[in-house]
This record gives C-alpha cells, structure tokens and sequence, in this order.
C-alpha cells in the first residue's frame, strides 16, 4: 500500500486508528479455547468488528511465537483472512527486528513475501543495513523505532552527544536519509505525545505508528495535537483497551464499540485539520 492510498483509506474512515492484534491465549474469553484455533477466532471476530473502524492491525509477533507453530498457522490465517475481506486495511508485523545481511533479507522476504504484510517495524541500532533489504520493496514500509513509551528509553534515547542532540533525534535524522516518506515510518510512543512537536520539526512529512493510547495512558487529543499533519501522518494504535475490554462472549461487539468511540474522536480532529 502506497502513501496516497494510505492517506485517502484514512480520509475514506475518517479515522487513523490501529488496532494492536496483543492476542495472550490465558487473556481470551474461556469459551474460545474448544475452538481448534481459539487466538485465530478471537482475532476474526475482533476484526469482523473493528474493520470499519479502522485504518490498520498490527499483530504483535511475540504473541504468536510464542505459541511455536499453531502461532504461526494462526498469524497467517489472521492476515489472509483481513485480507479476504477489504482492501482498506494497512496490515503491520509488530517484530522489532533488526539484524544485517542475509539475516535482514530473510526477514524482508518473511513480512512482505511469505506472509502479506504492508510494513514491519525494525530496531535501527545496527545502522542502515538493518533497514536496506526491507526498502528494495514497492509499496511496503519500514517502521523504525525512534522514542518509545517505556521507562527505560531514557537509557539510550536521551543520550546526548556533543551537539546536545538525542539519539533518538539523530536517528529520525539519519533514517529520513535511507529512504522516502513513502518507504519509512517512525514509532514515537503516545506517553511522550510532549516530544511530537520537537519531532515533527524533525520530521514534519513522516507517518509516524504511535502505540500507548488507551491503557498505557497516552492521550489521543495530545498526540493529534502535536502530531497531526497535512497528509494526517498518524497510525495511533490501541491494543488492550479495544480487544479486552470485554471477557464475556460480547467481546467483539464491546470491541466493536470502543473501536468506533476512537474513531468519532479522530474524525473531530481530522475535521479540525480540514483533511475531510
């Protein structure tokens, strides 16, 4: 999926969310597990659900690895089955890899070939061969971690070197120069939704995929704020506080209902931005 469909699917929604596919097998309603495949039919009906709310998934890979194969068989179903049903969503593998070479490569081929994903997102520690095989692909993306929400960034994304610049600025910096605003995204987490102003002045035409809404605390109407651009250039993801917030057997309508109380907040501030 290209930029501009990108933008025009938000436009279309009205909406900019990403729903996180976190699918904990001990966190699923009880009454799924006498299903051959309970994560599988826990995610399609929470996409049955949330699709026309949304502009985006983004499965947590961890969670199906985790499961060994039967993970994998479930992930896969999971992605061709929203792509079965529309075309307007922006599939995400939440994998954080970052390795070089043929390692990089395999990777690359993994997401955009063997399974049908539209983007990956990447640790960038080990420099531009991390990302270079996942750019040699037409219309798919690499999202690379820039400033994330967890109490520990402060370990290494607020160094500073001699010029008083962060080491999570100088990565925005330097990845802006490995590949386009049509190849390249940004993580930036939504707990440190006061940083997007400084980092839109770094990097005012990227998409960047903004994680923590919801029930890690971040705050929707300050990430559309200050992030907020011309082509929209948010993804802002809401995992647990959409896919559980219900236990019961209505947990895909609950799921349903939160998905679009996010959606009507985005629309207000869309509109705001005069991108309807």
């Amino acid at each position: 999926m290209n930029r501009k469909e990108l933008f025009n699917i938000i436009k279309k929604k009205k909406s900019f969310l990403c729903v996180g596919l976190d699918t904990d097998i001990n966190k699923i309603p009880k009454h799924l597990l006498t299903y051959d495949d309970p994560i599988f039919e826990f995610n399609k009906q929470i996409i049955d659900s949330t699709h026309e709310f949304t502009v985006a998934y983004k499965p947590n890979l961890a969670f199906y690895e985790s499961q060994g194969s039967k993970g994998w068989d479930s992930l896969e179903k999971t992605v061709n089955y929203i792509r079965s049903i529309t075309s307007e969503i922006f599939i995400i593998a939440d994998a954080k890899r970052g390795d070089i070479g043929n390692t990089s490569a395999l990777y690359a081929r993994t997401f955009f070939e063997t399974y049908d994903f539209d983007a990956v997102t990447l640790a960038p520690y080990m420099g531009l061969d991390t990302v270079s095989p996942f750019l040699n692909y037409e219309n798919k993306w690499s999202i690379i971690l820039a400033l994330t929400s967890n109490k520990s960034a402060a370990d290494f994304q607020y160094i500073k070197d001699k010029k008083d610049i962060n080491l999570y600025e100088t990565v925005l910096n330097t990845a802006q120069t490995w590949g386009s605003t049509s190849q390249i995204m940004f993580v930036v987490g939504a707990t440190k939704a006061e940083a997007l102003t400084d980092i839109r002045k770094i990097a005012p035409n990227s998409f960047l995929l903004v994680p923590g809404v919801g029930a890690q605390g971040g705050s929707l109407e300050e990430v559309a704020k200050h992030g907020l651009n011309d082509h929209c250039g948010l993804l802002v993801n809401s995992s647990r506080g959409i896919i559980y917030a219900s236990n019961n057997i209505d947990f895909g309508k609950v799921a349903g209902e939160k998905a679009k109380e996010l959606q009507v907040e985005m629309e207000v501030y869309l509109g705001d931005k005069g991108l309807l």
